[in-house]
């Protein structure tokens, strides 16, 4: 069976759907921006989204929202290096940090994170040594607007990713692929068209992750402007993403994701809706 191998975690690939809970600790994302800016605030959250039944806690240190300001590896590192020891042997679920930068990875990692989120589009020799040295989990993913066939392009790109971190000495089984629904893919068709056809974007033989939770297009496809008033649109679409093949859902509305992933499971992947498994 297909693994999803991240230090000392590791999930089987296609038994169900697994559900990334997210935590933002900045001040400006665009669903949640200072929700959780606060330390105890940050680790209440934290400790919520195990609760409720994620498989994995995903923190985000720099806002990816369109037209965000960069902060430095050092500003990442400050925002959740107290977090992570606060939560530290009291988290029972895989940590993921959502970072591009190879200095907060290593901090993170040295931290207890296990999986580190990529969202840079690109393959740098000096993460790929983090991730290798750690055995930790590698997110890579698609960052840009194709110029011809959305479909073919993500595919294409994120096979020639995996191509080359495995060259860079990264297993197979620590890769995990995101087609970056709502990265410089502006026309909010093109991110309908890549969950609709989520089983031709899906490259075979390396976990599959969608994070399309409370994105602009679906408020674009509902007419829902409030970020966070956008769970339903996010949950169908979700359940387009796991009938399609999707592997791991990435939400901010846990309760939500873990019901959307159970009832997908039941109904086009397997015959218990996860709960044995």
């Amino acid at each position: 069976m297909l693994k999803f191998n991240m230090k000392d975690f590791s999930f089987d690939i296609g038994k169900r759907t697994y559900v990334m809970g997210i935590l933002n600790i900045t001040p400006d994302s665009f669903s949640d921006g200072g929700r959780y800016y606060n330390l105890d605030d940050a680790v209440k959250h934290a400790h919520y989204i195990e609760d409720a039944g994620a498989d994995i806690l995903d923190i985000g240190a720099q806002s990816t929202r369109p037209g965000h300001t960069p902060v430095t590896p050092e500003e990442e590192i400050r925002r959740f290096e107290n977090l992570l020891k606060e939560i530290r042997g009291s988290i029972n679920i895989p940590i993921s940090i959502d970072t591009y930068y190879p200095k907060a990875a290593a901090a993170a990692l040295e931290l207890g994170a296990s999986i580190i989120n990529d969202v840079s589009g690109k393959i740098n020799s000096e993460m790929a040594s983090v991730v290798k040295q750690s055995g930790a989990g590698w997110i890579l993913m698609h960052n840009g607007n194709p110029p011809s066939d959305i479909v073919k392009s993500v595919h294409d790109e994120l096979v020639s990713m995996a191509a080359a971190a495995e060259a860079l000495g990264i297993d197979s089984s620590h890769i995990c692929l995101d087609p970056g629904i709502g990265f410089g893919k502006d026309d909010y068709m093109q991110n309908i068209e890549l969950v609709r056809r989520t089983g031709e974007v899906r490259p075979d033989g390396y976990a599959y992750l969608v994070g399309l939770s409370r994105k602009r297009f679906v408020g674009e496809a509902t007419g829902v402007i409030i970020a966070d008033q956008r769970d339903i649109g996010t949950a169908v679409a979700n359940t387009a993403a796991i009938m399609g093949g999707a592997d791991i859902i990435r939400v901010h509305n846990v309760e939500y994701g873990v019901q959307t992933a159970r009832m997908a499971d039941l109904l086009y992947r397997c015959d218990d809706g996860g709960k044995n498994g």
